[in-house]
């Protein structure tokens, strides 16, 4: 469905309210049905839970964001000049505060023309789009509300594109849930789009489970967020203070889970799915993996779909990188 924010931008709505929910209920039920139970991180992202994350972006422990910021305000020229885009996309915007250095950049370079926001959240999406549209005058802006698990194929295709996906967030993926994604969204590309890849890299453990427990109790409240979400849209009866938020690295994987976990024998109903729900204290919900990599692991798996790394950056510390594929 094309419609149109108040400020007139096009806005391309793949995933609609009920879709929203239609989807929502399907993993759902798959996810709480199974053993280990566990739910996709996408359900952390209604209003409340994209705000959340906005904060923990904030937060002194969690370094990602800062670190990709850090490589984008000394490379985004760089970026610019070897993508020779015109058109940038950005898988999962959110309020696209970090993507204004890259559409600065493409700027001055004298190649911006458009911007594609892309997202699951459209109320955030239309914010977004209209400050940016207000911000970039001649910019022609037309955002896409869909899931980037199936609704890649709905994104513009005008001009030559720099797909971006940053955050880290490829990482929320299992290696054959990326290989998916890299191939279908390789197979979108033209030859000259170029895929702007964003990595949190493996490092001390410690660290890496301080940026997914925060001191303050942020990321346990984005966590318990998917609890809310349930109670809210399945009638779900989830006692937020039954569960606590836990962080573990998975050395094996080398990823980071999220988890809650139940603090007592529990049973939680969900009526909108027929489904009674039996807690063990101690039971785990996996609400996310967030896997971090290494220089080799990204290379082979662009390549693996059909995608040529160009170039590698990372921040002085070596914590994070942004790599450039192009689609030959």
């Amino acid at each position: 469905m094309l419609s149109t924010t108040k400020g007139g931008i096009p806005i391309d709505v793949r995933l609609s309210p009920d879709e929203w929910a239609r989807e929502l209920r399907d993993e759902a039920v798959a996810g709480l049905s199974s053993t280990p139970k566990e739910l996709a991180p996408t359900w952390f992202y209604d209003d409340r839970g994209s705000e959340l994350f906005e904060d923990i972006t904030r937060l002194a422990e969690y370094y990602p964001t800062r670190a990709e910021r850090a490589i984008l305000a000394a490379r985004a020229h760089d970026i610019a000049v070897a993508s020779q885009a015109d058109t940038l996309v950005e898988l999962g915007a959110g309020t696209s505060q970090k993507t204004r250095i890259l559409l600065d950049a493409m700027q001055e370079v004298g190649r911006l023309e458009r911007f594609v926001p892309f997202d699951v959240a459209e109320p955030t999406l239309r914010a977004t789009a209209e400050a940016i549209a207000e911000e970039y005058p001649t910019l022609d802006v037309h955002a896409v509300v869909g899931d980037f698990r199936r609704h890649l194929h709905a994104i513009p295709t005008e001009g030559r594109r720099m797909i971006a996906f940053l955050g880290g967030t490829i990482g929320n993926l299992r290696p054959n849930e990326r290989a998916g994604l890299l191939g279908e969204l390789a197979s979108t590309m033209q030859p000259g789009d170029s895929l702007l890849l964003g990595t949190d890299l493996v490092k001390n453990r410690g660290r890496l489970v301080a940026a997914y427990d925060d001191a303050t109790g942020v990321t346990a409240e984005f966590n318990k967020n998917v609890l809310r979400v349930l109670n809210r849209e399945l009638g779900a009866n989830f006692d937020l203070d039954g569960f606590e938020h836990v962080a573990i690295f998975d050395d094996e994987n080398e990823w980071i889970e999220m988890r809650l976990r139940s603090r007592a024998d529990q049973t939680v109903e969900v009526p909108v799915l027929g489904l009674t729900l039996r807690f063990s204290r101690g039971e785990d919900l996996r609400t996310e993996i967030s896997a971090k990599f290494r220089l080799e692991r990204v290379r082979a798996e662009l390549a693996a779909a059909g995608l040529e790394m160009t170039n590698w950056w990372t921040d002085p510390a070596g914590d994070y990188a942004l790599s450039l594929a192009f689609r030959p």
